[in-house]
């Protein structure tokens, strides 16, 4: 077992391996290497799951690498039926084989991927995986996210990440399986949707039961009968209709009520699966310029984060930093946070759903546009929204960030068109999330108006907000950031309005190091947490604004404008920033 616990919290099985540890490894910087037959060096061993530009990964190289090998043996979980071998997150191009055999291709830094080896598994002894990761480092025109392309990180732009990032693990599952399982909360009919799709040896006669639990209160238990491969049904639970009653059952970072659930799979009375999942009942909307949860007006208090360590990069160091972060955010004082530039570990999410914290998830960037990087957003994109539809924490996507990746909007067709098409993809594929197609400025098609503004004047930001005529001053007269809020013909339709980035904050001190920067800065902990205490009484008396996003989380590389430092060590006590976030005096 590893520090990483099971890596696909809700469809979870009792029989199976992690392969995180040491493996084989060897760069490949000219591409010569084509097969696991040809004369690979493996000069060097690698701990997985980290890459090799980080310094746990026992690599520590920060340079360019076009491609990069993996190998290592490892023994075959026992008992009947499948194996199936899974990858969290393999950066960028995937090939994957297993005795020789080639079992897996995949295209995208970000998502998972699986093949069922069982075909190629030898009788007995040990088995061999090797993998193959292309990942050109100057390639503008795929989802990179915050992966610097110059050799040393600049500006917002921090260390490349190659190859496999997210664990890598095996599974012993029945020749017919479960395959995958969406929950989908219909708050208005006291309902839970549940999709399962079965996969391997489909028979008729297939039966699935599903049985949801409230703590060890039975609320449902119910039998279906796969047509194909797949069911599709609605569970009623019980209404209680009194608010106080119906709150017990419902999600929300105050009370993270989670439904657990177990899932068999039946042929003839004969068990095939079971696996054990969780969901939760709890709703997301947009009523006017309020964002709701679960039918009331939700004041969202967002921290940015990075997801990013200083010795592991984008990889957390074990499942506990993941807990950790999530404990954190709530801490200082947020009810939920902006993942910036990065489709973050099921595990943070896991914890996200149980610990009570909301989940914006962002694409990450490409940074030319093309036909060819369109489509690459659009397959990992619809990926990363398959992967996370089920957690309730999620609540809000986000396709594109302050127009990276289509930098003309203002003025090419072409690109107005792909942040309009990839919003309404984005609601087509999960219509119970609002959409923001793209955050910060420059809004078309979108269900909440993102502004980004780090001016670092509390009272400027005020007298900027806190207008009667909001339609006339602050989308047609004043511009933060210098760029248009909404194009033309997508005026302001009185959607939400939520600060999504503001503040970055340094707290530059003699020791910090040269080179670290903020979007202002302060020199001792008391004009830090006095300034950070301004910004938030302005930004959380303001009445336009249905919430907001705080820049940042943590000290990320040369950006000094966290509340904690990198290593999550707060700059000032966290009960003090937890009373600026929510406005109130200490103690409070």
């Amino acid at each position: 077992m590893s520090d990483f616990e099971y890596p696909r919290p809700q469809l979870v099985r009792p029989n199976w391996l992690s392969l995180n540890g040491q493996w084989d490894f060897s760069f490949d910087d000219d591409m010569q290497f084509q097969t696991p037959t040809d004369d690979i060096p493996w000069d060097r061993t690698i701990t997985v799951p980290f890459a090799p530009e980080s310094s746990a990964s026992g690599i520590g190289d920060e340079g360019f690498h076009q491609a990069c090998w993996y190998r290592r043996e490892f023994d075959v979980p026992p008992g009947e039926g499948r194996v199936i071998l899974h990858f969290g997150a393999v950066d960028y191009e995937a090939r994957v084989w297993v005795n020789g055999s080639l079992v897996a291709e995949h295209e995208g830094g970000h998502t998972p991927f699986s093949a069922d080896i069982s075909c190629a598994l030898n009788k007995d002894g040990p088995q061999t995986v090797v993998v193959q990761a292309k990942d050109d480092p100057h390639d503008l025109a795929k989802p990179r996210g915050k992966q610097d392309w110059l050799p040393e990180p600049h500006s917002i732009w921090y260390p490349r990440t190659t190859g496999i990032w997210q664990t890598v693990w095996l599974e012993r599952v029945a020749h017919t399986y479960i395959q995958r399982l969406r929950w989908t909360p219909i708050f208005e009919g006291y309902e839970i949707g549940c999709e399962i799709f079965a996969a391997g040896e489909i028979t008729e006669d297939l039966f699935v039961e599903v049985k949801i639990w409230h703590g060890d209160s039975l609320l449902a238990d119910d039998h279906y009968k796969l047509i194909g491969h797949e069911a599709n049904r609605k569970i009623a639970l019980s209404d209680p209709g009194i608010d106080d009653s119906r709150n017990e059952l419902l999600w929300s970072p105050e009370r993270p009520t989670l439904l657990s659930a177990e899932l068999t799979l039946h042929h003839e009375g004969k068990v095939l699966d079971q696996i054990r999942s969780y969901t939760a009942l709890r709703s997301v909307a947009i009523t006017r310029d309020r964002f709701m949860l679960n039918g009331r007006p939700y004041p969202l208090r967002m921290v940015l984060d990075q997801g990013y360590w200083p010795d592991t990069l984008m990889t957390a160091p074990n499942d506990e930093a993941l807990r950790r972060d999530v404990e954190l955010a709530k801490a200082m004082g947020f009810n939920g946070v902006r993942k910036h530039q990065k489709i973050e570990d099921p595990r943070y999410l896991y914890w996200a759903d149980k610990l009570g914290l909301l989940v914006w998830e962002e694409m990450p960037s490409a940074y030319r546009f093309s036909p060819k990087a369109i489509t690459r957003i659009v397959r990992e994109w619809t990926e990363a929204i398959e992967r996370d539809y089920s957690h309730p924490c999620v609540i809000v996507w986000v396709p594109f960030n302050e127009s990276w990746g289509v930098p003309n909007l203002t003025s090419t067709q072409a690109h107005r068109n792909a942040v309009e098409a990839l919003y309404h993809l984005t609601r087509t594929l999960d219509g119970t999330r609002p959409v923001i197609g793209n955050d910060g400025w420059e809004a078309s098609a979108t269900d909440i108006l993102g502004i980004h503004d780090y001016d670092a004047d509390p009272e400027k930001l005020r007298s900027r907000y806190e207008t009667t005529e909001p339609q006339r001053t602050l989308f047609d007269q004043r511009r933060p950031a210098g760029r248009i809020l909404t194009l033309d013909g997508f005026p302001h339709r009185g959607q939400p309005i939520v600060l999504t980035e503001f503040g970055g904050i340094a707290l530059k001190k003699q020791a910090e190091p040269d080179g670290t920067w903020g979007y202002s800065s302060a020199d001792t902990d008391a004009a830090f947490i006095d300034h950070y205490r301004r910004l938030l009484k302005v930004v959380n008396e303001t009445m336009l604004f249905s919430g907001f996003c705080y820049t940042q989380f943590t000290d990320t590389f040369q950006e000094a404008n966290g509340l904690l430092y990198a290593d999550r060590t707060p700059k000032v006590a966290l009960e003090e920033i937890n009373a600026a976030t929510r406005n109130i005096k200490t103690g409070e």
